[in-house]
């Protein structure tokens, strides 16, 4: 699994990080994303799907 996040997107509204707080955290100054981990583990793919899924903005890409 390769994660991809696009900050032009990114709307700062915190799914990511609710749903997979060790792959996705928010940049302090304005909530951005910030991918801590672009190659997730098997233990994370469904967190990192369900991040995806939730974000507002579609501003995570996964490539399988």
């Amino acid at each position: 699994m390769k994660v991809i996040v696009d900050q032009d997107k990114c709307v700062s509204s915190g799914q990511c990080v609710l749903n997979a707080a060790d792959i996705f955290d928010q940049r302090d100054d304005d909530g951005v994303v910030v991918l801590l981990n672009d190659s997730p583990g098997e233990e994370h793919a469904e967190a990192v799907r369900k991040a995806a899924a939730a974000c507002p903005a579609s501003a995570i890409r996964i490539e399988e």
